[in-house]
């Protein structure tokens, strides 16, 4: 398989030759002309990381931010630092064909300084996803229908999560906490498009936007039937002002995810599907046992 991968990126490589020249437009409105199919990228992005390998060119990789960490194949690959600010001589060490970043990098003007080509590329929903993934098949020169492929993958994906949750597990408000500032999963973002879909209820206002700093009053007002939150974060929030007469709390209805579930629940990429189950998974086992129990 390898070596067919091989056989067909050198034919590309040899077509791009030619004179095939091509531009790619970033999530910045910024035009990038190449010459050739990217051989050598280095990703600053763990969702972008997951996204080059599930289109099956992880073997163009050749360097990551620190956080790119799955596929297990990305992990031999050189560290040049965080997604934001990373060594930018790292970087050009690498001799890349073109770097992926977040629109929210700042390293990119450096880069671009120093003659490399850079593409901000970030997803924050399902759609964002949908865009991104397509304008990383057009980078790679790879047929359309790979990155369609991918995509009917996550939906389906995510459509088996939700039909495997209970019945008396939907309809239930839950707070989805992102960091303990406390950052929320607001409306808007690909994690409450996954609540959505699982049948669940954001508590966190929509004017509030995708991932905002909240009031903790906020969450004691609307007193959630259950809190997704890391196993790091967990064991403060009974001390939060109120928190400890939450529903949720009370109940046990809280889902405490290890620092690698965080990465698959808190990436917009191609590993969505098991972030719906890990969302599906909780809520059947925190939520819908005791359900039954009580309708019995």
């Amino acid at each position: 398989m390898a070596v067919c991968r091989a056989v067909l990126l050198a034919l590309l490589l040899l077509a791009a030759a030619a004179g095939h020249a091509y531009d790619i437009v970033d999530d910045t409105g910024r035009v990038q002309r190449f010459d050739a199919p990217p051989a050598r990228i280095v990703s600053l992005l763990p969702s972008l990381t997951e996204t080059v390998c599930a289109l099956g060119a992880c073997d163009r990789l050749v360097g990551r931010d620190r956080y790119s960490n799955w596929p297990d194949a990305v992990r031999g690959l050189p560290e040049v630092g965080g997604g934001l600010d990373p060594s930018i001589e790292a970087v050009v060490a690498l001799r890349p064909d073109v770097v992926l970043a977040a629109t929210s990098s700042r390293a990119s003007v450096r880069l671009r300084a120093l003659g490399l080509k850079v593409l901000a590329l970030e997803p924050h929903t399902r759609a964002g996803l949908g865009r991104v993934t397509h304008v990383l098949a057009e980078l790679l020169r790879l047929p359309r229908v790979d990155a369609d492929a991918l995509l009917a993958r996550i939906d389906a994906g995510v459509a088996a999560a939700a039909a495997s949750l209970p019945p008396r597990a939907r309809g239930q408000s839950v707070y989805y906490e992102i960091t303990p500032t406390p950052h929320a999963a607001g409306r808007g973002s690909f994690i409450d498009e996954l609540m959505q879909a699982l049948g669940m209820v954001n508590i966190v206002p929509a004017a509030l936007g995708p991932f905002p700093k909240i009031n903790p009053e906020l969450v004691v007002r609307a007193d959630p039937d259950l809190i997704i939150v890391s196993q790091q974060g967990a064991a403060e929030l009974a001390r939060r002002p109120g928190w400890a007469r939450l529903r949720a709390l009370r109940l046990g209805h809280v889902c405490e995810f290890s620092a690698a579930q965080r990465d698959i629940l808190v990436r917009p990429g191609p590993r969505m599907p098991e972030a719906a189950r890990l969302m599906a998974d909780c809520a059947a086992h925190r939520i819908a046992p005791e359900k039954e129990a009580g309708g019995a």
